[in-house]
């Protein structure tokens, strides 16, 4: 059995962790570039498109990330089309995350008061006028702190892609768990980053919050 001392584990998980991180970045640029053009597209009057996207956040929010990951990796291997576990843990994070955002952005437009939309239409301003200068900057103070909450709910998504062979944090902690022996130390130490990586995120969500009060 290989011998290793805890600064050895402690430097693994570390090592790690930048991976985390780099999806949980990637899913979410990701993830909110989608999810910006569906927001858009929804605010227009078109029914079959309102369909389409509806029918997309269903699917998404309505299914298991896991499930998700699985079939972005397997499936489009199945198909003819190869991808690395990288691209399918992208992949399905971002359909994962723009689902989400959609709803979340969606629920902070539907905030602000109808009769904007209207007064602005009467003032001879166009639909991207109207989003520019109008919705989106009053959206926005109401959009931040829900939007920053839930990327910890992409953060701790990430553990997933370790089933498909992805090396992250959780991936990480499995291995050494294996060689080690030492379950208890090693989960402990890869709660400890999960929490250190996931609790000022949180905590800067409710200053947001407090700070963009959507009700002032």
């Amino acid at each position: 059995m290989i011998e290793f001392s805890n600064y050895d584990i402690l430097r693994n998980l570390l090592f790690a962790t930048q991976w985390t991180i780099l999806l949980s970045l990637a899913a979410f640029i990701g993830g909110s570039s989608v999810a910006l053009t569906l927001t858009a597209l929804r605010l227009t009057r078109n029914k079959v498109v309102h369909s389409l996207i509806r029918g997309y956040v269903e699917l998404f929010q309505g299914t298991p990330l896991l499930m998700q990951m699985f079939l972005c990796f397997f499936g489009l291997s199945m198909l003819g089309y190869e991808i690395s576990a990288w691209g399918a843990a992208i992949l399905s994070l971002t359909f994962f995350t723009s689902a989400f955002l959609v709803e979340i952005w969606r629920g902070c437009i539907d905030t602000l008061p109808k009769g904007q939309w209207e007064a602005s239409r009467c003032l001879g301003m166009s639909f991207l006028q109207i989003l520019r200068y109008i919705i989106l900057p009053q959206a926005i103070r109401v959009a931040v702190a829900p939007t920053v909450g839930f990327s910890v709910q992409v953060i701790k998504g990430t553990a997933l892609a370790s089933v498909i062979g992805f090396v992250e944090l959780t991936k990480v902690g499995t291995m050494l768990n294996n060689a080690t022996f030492e379950p208890f130390k090693v989960f402990t130490l890869v709660a400890i980053i999960y929490f250190l990586l996931c609790y000022p995120l949180s905590l800067y969500s409710k200053v947001l919050e407090k700070k963009f009060n959507g009700s002032r």
